[in-house]
């Protein structure tokens, strides 16, 4: 059996999140939920769809993902696995999340740690590789003038 992951963030990261996943690896909805959570919406009616949606998944265990600690759709996934064996973490990313889904076959807590482990190494400052103030050199030999 495989693991399930369900995303829960704010309209309309959840399911652009998921269409992500599904763009690099194809065969993978079955493995992943998105639930978007719109501001219009109480946080009830969140969970109770949040809840019909877990009952729907089987698999292993599920990871729960959410964008911010402590926001709306946070407090909604925390409720929902209240009581149950799945997991939950915050701050999703795209990194993060092709992580899961290339390892969504281990076990939950390995699936928790590649989870936290995608995330963190997905993030990083990447260098120019000129400097952006030198001017570029052209090669064209008409170009070239000589002083002595």
């Amino acid at each position: 059996m495989t693991n399930r992951i369900m995303i829960i963030a704010h309209a309309p990261l959840a399911k652009a999140l998921k269409d992500c996943a599904l763009h690099v690896y194809p065969d993978c909805g079955q493995y992943v939920t998105a639930i978007d959570i719109h501001a219009q919406t109480s946080p009830e009616e969140s969970l109770s769809t949040a809840r019909v949606a877990l009952d729907q998944l089987s698999g292993e265990g599920v990871l729960v993902l959410t964008d911010i600690f402590g926001a709306t759709p946070s407090n909604v996934a925390q409720q929902l696995i209240t009581g149950s064996s799945a997991r939950l973490v915050a701050g999703v990313n795209l990194p993060m999340l092709l992580r899961t889904v290339c390892y969504c076959h281990e076990s939950l807590e390995m699936l928790v740690n590649r989870a936290l482990a995608g995330g963190s190494q997905g993030v990083m400052q990447v260098a120019t590789s000129a400097p952006q103030n030198q001017i570029k050199k052209s090669h064209d030999p008409s170009s070239h003038h000589h002083q002595q």
